[in-house]
């Protein structure tokens, strides 16, 4: 006797739930290692032009306004962070250090030609438990980026 129809269908849509319930698993762990990696690329080059961009402002011997105090400044070390965190929206950026070799403490961002290294480090965990297994037992990528830029000759008065 042969199948009617309607069994030879619910039979191929049964076939088809299985091969679904095998191929997806693969499927899902390749879009969310794509996710992953993106996300990991994104925060190492966003990390990378926030920090070229406070370099850049660093070198220029500036100093920012103070947001909340009119008519005053923030320190030049202070300026530097702000506009690394400007420029990083939506990444921890408190572990941002700015340095001067020639400076040292009294001077962390450098005098006129001197040099000013500003380091960042910082985190980001993965969604992904079996790509994030790669990265240690916390699922965490640890980056620590950094630049280094010697200041042009600018005024070294600091402004009040």
């Amino acid at each position: 006797k042969e199948p009617n129809l309607g069994q030879a269908l619910r039979s191929r849509s049964g076939q088809s739930l299985i091969e679904f319930a095998l191929v997806a698993p693969f499927f899902f762990l390749l879009v969310f290692g794509i996710t992953d990696f993106g996300r990991l690329f994104f925060t190492q080059e966003t990390l990378q032009f926030a920090l070229r961009e406070a370099g850049r402002f660093a070198v220029t011997g500036q100093q920012m306004a103070d947001p909340n105090s009119a008519g005053h400044y923030l320190s030049r070390v202070d300026s530097i962070k702000a506009i690394a965190k400007q420029k990083a929206i939506g990444i921890d950026t408190s572990n941002i250090v700015v340095s001067s070799p020639q400076g040292g403490i009294a001077t962390p961002s450098g005098g006129p030609g001197q040099t000013v290294v500003i380091s960042l480090t910082t985190d980001l965990r993965l969604i992904t438990p079996m790509i994030g297994r790669f990265f240690g037992s916390d699922q965490t990528y640890h980056f620590t980026v950094s630049t280094t830029f010697r200041n042009e000759p600018f005024n070294p008065t600091p402004l009040s």
